[in-house]
């Protein structure tokens, strides 16, 4: 029961994801972590089963890592995109599948522009201005449609996430108490509150 927002706004992306580790009717831990930093400017979050979401999010990690330490220099957002994709849908034709849904959120350092994208499980990989994962998608998508502006500034954008918020906590019957928010910008990954 994974919940992950994520959307653009001048000059930043903003990606949250509740803290719930939940299987079947039992929650576990509420502080688990779902999104996962992989460079200096991108970050991902992820959602799905969970001994898969674990394993490919720390499987990106280390290859983006290498990536970087091969080349000099990290992959840009749209470029860690396109190979994610093809890593999941590698792993689809295969006799292990990742059952994985991503939001990957980034700062093109060249172009000074904020990027995020969409991947599901089938590696169907789409550029969007905002995006959502797991149950809380059937409520948030609609609110962003109407709430998000691609010129807003942060205060603005962090408003018309906390009104996805909280009309996940207000409509799904089952819903997590904690998010975990992070944003990056020209200045990078950092967290911030709520």
């Amino acid at each position: 029961m994974d919940i992950s927002f994520a959307l653009t706004g001048k000059g930043y992306v903003l990606v949250a994801a509740d803290t719930t580790a939940a299987r079947s009717i039992i929650k576990m831990k509420s502080d688990e972590d779902k999104i996962k930093v992989l460079s200096p400017h991108l970050l991902m979050a992820f959602s799905g089963e969970p001994g898969d979401t674990v394993n490919f999010a720390e499987y990106v990690e280390r290859n983006l890592r290498l990536y970087h330490i091969r080349h000099t220099y990290p992959l840009r957002p749209a470029s860690a995109a396109s190979w994610i994709r093809r890593s999941l849908a590698e792993s689809l034709r295969s006799r292990s599948p990742y059952s994985v849904n991503l939001l990957l959120g980034g700062y093109d350092t060249a172009t000074h522009t904020p990027e995020l994208y969409w991947v599901d499980y089938l590696g169907t990989m789409t550029s969007v201005p905002f995006g959502a994962h797991g149950y809380g998608s059937y409520f948030a998508l609609s609110l962003l449609d109407r709430y998000h502006d691609p010129e807003a500034g942060l205060e603005e954008g962090l408003a018309a996430l906390r009104r996805c918020i909280d009309e996940v906590s207000k409509r799904l019957v089952v819903s997590p108490g904690k998010y975990k928010v992070k944003v990056v910008d020209k200045d990078g990954v950092r967290e911030i509150e709520l």
